[in-house]
């Protein structure tokens, strides 16, 4: 079709003629362009966010203050202490007996765990002897709440990123679970079951029924989450090859647990440096590799790791649940307990990571100096290197992945 040329507009007096575009030159254009991708010509303001600490996706109440250039993190500096519950200092106020149920609000997603590992610090200052019945039913308890407390974070981890179906899925097991705790302690969420010396329950014929039941419920369930999740293409993309955390970065910052396998780091408490009877158990851990979808230290690998490691709390359980002995579940105690002068340094394997506990006794009813080394607030710290760079919607992702408590960073 051939067109008409445009006529000229002619000049009007008092009028100015509109300029003619310049030229502009193809190599010019390309330079341009070229120095615009390299930042040098495209100048931005940093814009600073905060994020929380009433955003629904920070895990607890943290406020996080992030520095962008558009979508892009250039700085994450985590504030905590919203959520201070002064445990430690409460510890060095109160006898050892009336100080153990804070421990439960730590980390109250592993109240058993938080337990566990304080009863043992305890026991070792005084020289106490658990029994072995207690000691059994201490690491059955133990893996029930580790179970609930992965399959609840594959669940909330979905929900994060936008898939709403595997929490309602998740939720379904974790509710048997609980049942199962609330029968023994006598509580779902905070229990005070184990104590000092023994336990506060015997197992029931009829618990380890339900309990059987319900370990090989959530076995036969893990291909559902997996289906849902893992081998769900939107959640490889929100997940794959983000939040990359190195092996050298993860070991720099005292990551523990899945995060720190999920870093190619082979390390397990209950197996490298075990405490109660755990070095009577065959299980695995569970490490990442390039075999996984992603890059190993991504944010999928941490989800996959938990995955695994839900395999292998049962796979625990069932064998505390089999070889449980008969006998005494509390050892005999002094109504008060005034362990001699010494100290005690115990680390014990949280579904979180390495919560370890150092207590300083003086002689009298109450610790001289209590501290606990929390999982979470080490975790926590790696955001500021993994961060920088990233989308700020991948930060949820990120933040998801690590699986913190903030009840155990503002201990």
């Amino acid at each position: 079709m051939s067109h008409e040329p445009v006529p000229s507009v002619p000049h009007v007096p008092g009028v100015v003629a509109p300029k003619a575009p310049p030229v502009v030159d193809a190599s010019d254009l390309a330079r341009a362009l070229e120095e615009r991708s390299m930042g040098q010509a495209l100048r931005t303001e940093e814009l600073v966010v905060n994020m929380g600490p009433q955003h629904p996706s920070t895990h607890g109440v943290l406020r996080v203050v992030i520095k962008t250039d558009g979508e892009v993190v250039t700085a994450l500096q985590p504030h905590i202490g919203n959520l201070h519950r002064c445990v430690e200092k409460i510890g060095e106020s109160l006898p050892y007996y009336q100080w153990l149920p804070y421990v439960d609000r730590m980390d109250y997603l592993a109240a058993i765990n938080n337990e566990h590992g304080a009863c043992i610090a305890i026991e070792r200052l005084a020289g106490i002897v658990v029994p072995e019945r207690a000691e059994y039913i201490r690491v059955i308890l133990a893996e029930v709440q580790r179970v609930a407390s992965h399959i609840f974070a594959m669940g909330v981890y979905g929900l994060d990123i936008g898939a709403i179906t595997p929490f309602l899925h998740t939720f379904r097991e974790r509710e048997r679970g609980l049942d199962l705790l609330d029968h023994v302690a006598g509580g779902r969420l905070l229990y005070h079951v184990v104590r000092i010396g023994g336990v506060k329950r015997d197992l029931s014929p009829e618990w380890i029924d339900e309990c059987h039941a319900f370990l090989d419920a959530v076995e036969e369930r893990l291909p559902e989450y997996n289906t849902l999740l893992l081998d769900n293409h939107i959640f490889q993309e929100r997940t794959c090859n983000i939040g990359v955390i190195p092996r050298e970065l993860a070991v720099g910052w005292g990551v523990t647990g899945p995060a720190l396998r999920a870093s190619g780091v082979d390390w397990d408490t209950r197996r490298d440096a075990p405490y109660g009877i755990y070095d009577r158990f065959q299980f695995e851990v569970p490490v990442a590799h390039s075999g996984v979808a992603g890059v190993v230290g991504d944010c999928f690998h941490r989800h996959w790791v938990r995955f695994k490691e839900t395999e292998q709390a049962i796979r625990i359980a069932r064998q505390a649940l089999r070889d449980l002995p008969p006998g005494e579940i509390q050892a005999k105690l002094p109504k008060t307990l005034k362990p001699p002068k010494g100290e005690a340094y115990v680390r014990v394997e949280n579904p979180r990571g390495e919560l370890a506990y150092y207590m300083v006794a003086d002689g009298t009813d109450k610790a001289w100096r209590i501290r606990c080394r929390g999982p979470s607030f080490s975790n926590i710290g790696v955001m500021t290197d993994v961060a920088r760079g990233a989308l700020v919607a991948d930060l949820v992702a990120l933040m998801g992945s690590l699986d913190i408590v903030l009840g155990e960073v503002d201990r």
